[in-house]
């Protein structure tokens, strides 16, 4: 990974902290893009009139499946391009609210955007300016991790590894929601290890496990011997822990 990407990456990664701090919202996730390299350009009032139609739209249609995606406008100038995505193992009645409060966080955070991200425990919603479906998200990065070491961290390491690879090939190829999770019995005893994987329902079988395989390397070699420690992508989203945390 390069420099850059890192540090776009850890610059993600304490705003997004921030934001839990500021709005008292456990795990929000937040990105802004206002133009082509992040340069400050703003939304029209034609793109931001058709944004919130598209997003109310999404809110409908999110909890019936779980997912929803489309685009709105005349032109190419203000059409904006939206997914939102509920986790899973979540409830149509816990889909809308998560899909609601995305809708409305995103609007604050990132006022007259071209494009947004932001993610919850629940869902994630993004939009943008041009067409991404289908398209593994490389530069919408977030990790996390806390600050609890195992005793074992290589034994620990080879386990987690093993989840959460069946976790991405299940959730890739053996799930039409593009969503796994599970739990494995660690060589302490009475301990478990818990985890998740997930992407968007635009991405193919074959880039969801690219996604997922990728995420993981980079989220393991990162958060090396940690008890917690998750992932959350654009397009794809994993993570593990010794507490049990999704319906398994």
């Amino acid at each position: 990974m390069s420099s850059s990407r890192l540090t776009s990456s850890l610059y993600l990664l304490a705003f997004a902290l921030l934001l839990q701090n500021v709005l008292g919202i456990e795990n929000s996730f937040v990105r802004c893009v206002y133009g082509p390299n992040n340069m400050n350009a703003t939304a029209t009032s034609s793109y931001n009139t058709s944004l919130s139609v598209l997003l109310g739209s999404m809110n409908q249609l999110a909890p019936v499946e779980g997912f929803a995606l489309g685009s709105l406008g005349q032109n190419n100038l203000d059409r904006p391009y939206g997914l939102l995505l509920c986790r899973g193992d979540v409830s149509s009645s816990d889909c809308r609210t998560c899909a609601l409060l995305a809708t409305s966080e995103i609007r604050k955070s990132c006022p007259n955007s071209r494009g947004g991200f932001i993610a919850y425990d629940n869902c994630l919603l993004k939009y943008s300016d041009t067409d991404f479906f289908g398209q593994i998200d490389d530069n919408t990065t977030f990790y996390m991790w806390n600050e609890n070491n195992v005793s074992n961290p290589v034994v620990f390491n080879q386990k987690t590894v093993e989840l959460l690879s069946q976790l991405a090939t299940k959730a890739s190829y053996n799930s039409t929601k593009l969503f796994a999770a599970g739990e494995m019995d660690l060589p302490e005893g009475s301990t478990k290890l818990y985890g998740m994987a997930t992407c968007t329902r635009d991405l193919s079988s074959a880039d969801c496990k690219k996604c997922l395989d990728g995420a993981i390397v980079e989220l393991l070699r990162r958060a090396y011997g940690k008890e917690v420690a998750r992932f959350v992508g654009g397009s794809c989203t994993v993570g593990y822990q010794i507490n049990p945390y999704v319906k398994a």
